[in-house]
């Protein structure tokens, strides 16, 4: 009989495993799959019992693609407030996750994008395998990174990161460890022989060491060898610049990025590059958050986030019309508009703890 629950949760010797559990849909998260984890997170912080929180995606095509875009543009194309509700939790999951004070153990094989992203690279062990491709392929839909991927991208090497941001380019597992998005990497084949051996593992160190003993050197990745030009684009103010600096750089690659980032929305660009400039400045993660929220709540009022998901995603056409059309239209009052304050809806990271949550025990 199949299991169509959203998340799966069982006890593993020593670990809590966490199965996210939509493979058709590569597991990309609703707001009930949200609340889920961060129950389970309570419970398993509060539970002696557990050393490990382990977390994997079901299917065989990754760990999750994503949030539910459909239903965010729904919910925006209707001008309701369930997209607000869903990313207020959805960031203060990613929160949680960041200050989880046991091992916590991300699986990240196969497809980990945008929210799969959020779940996975704020953990304390982030696995890769050489199936991983890692992405934050925002900009494409006409939104901005989000889920603490401006302050993850922000702390890359270099300019790796306003490059993976801007662009929304998928990496495999070397340079998803050179960018800081995984800790070590490991053939996918070896994965169930891993989640065995943590079951057993009785102590934060324990787990560190059986996941460090495992860990092989991944094959070669593409980012190391392209941080010259990368660096030298990336670095200018503006968009605009750094797309002239691609289109005159004498690196062969540097040409195509600069008609890649001519497809992308002109509006979600400007606010990227200055959300990535911002959350190096910010800091904290729970700071980073609390800005992403801003801006995501900003710019769904802009026409390009739901022609971006119609064009994408719907109709599957790949011509979104942007508005504005060209990155010399986009005025600098739009881009700040992004990052003005919600008033009411507004969100502060503080977190305080809940109340003591029950024991996770055997399946659920």
């Amino acid at each position: 009989m199949i299991d169509d629950r959203p998340v799966l949760l069982e006890t593993r010797g020593h670990s809590l495993h966490i199965t996210l559990n939509r493979p058709r849909a590569i597991n990309a998260l609703t707001h009930t799959m949200v609340r889920l984890l961060d129950e389970a997170l309570a419970r398993a912080e509060q539970d002696e019992a557990v050393t490990s929180v382990v977390l994997a995606g079901a299917g065989e095509r990754g760990l999750c693609a994503g949030g539910d875009i459909r239903a965010l543009h729904d919910d925006t194309r209707a001008g309701g407030r369930a997209s607000l509700d869903f990313w207020r939790d959805e960031y203060r999951l990613n929160a949680r996750i960041a200050r989880f004070p046991k091992p916590y153990v991300a699986l990240m094989d196969g497809i980990v994008m945008g929210g799969g992203i959020g779940v996975s690279a704020h953990g304390s062990l982030r696995i890769v395998t050489e199936r991983t491709r890692a992405a934050m392929p925002e900009t494409g839909i006409g939104f901005v990174p989000d889920v603490g991927g401006t302050h993850l991208l922000a702390a890359a090497p270099g300019e790796l990161g306003t490059h993976l941001a801007l662009t929304g380019r998928s990496v495999g597992a070397a340079d998803a460890l050179l960018c800081g998005l995984a800790d070590h990497h490991l053939p996918r084949r070896r994965l169930p022989e891993l989640i065995e051996d943590l079951a057993s593992a009785a102590s934060a160190d324990e787990v560190t060491r059986t996941v460090q003993g495992f860990a092989e050197a991944p094959p070669a990745g593409e980012l190391a060898a392209q941080r010259d030009w990368i660096d030298a684009c990336y670095a200018a103010d503006t968009v605009e610049e750094i797309v002239r600096r691609l289109r005159a750089c004498s690196a062969p690659a540097a040409a195509d990025v600069a008609a890649e980032l001519t497809g992308r929305s002109p509006l979600a660009l400007k606010v990227t590059l200055a959300a990535v400039r911002r959350a190096a400045r910010l800091g904290s993660l729970e700071a980073v958050l609390d800005q992403e929220f801003r801006v995501s709540g900003r710019i769904r009022e802009e026409p390009d986030f739901v022609e971006g998901v119609r064009a994408r995603i719907i109709d599957k056409d790949g011509s979104p019309q942007w508005k504005p059309a060209t990155l010399a239209e986009v005025d600098d009052r739009t881009v700040a508009r992004c990052f003005a304050p919600l008033g009411p809806d507004e969100q502060e990271l503080g977190l305080a703890p809940g109340p003591p949550a029950a024991p996770v025990g055997g399946t659920s």
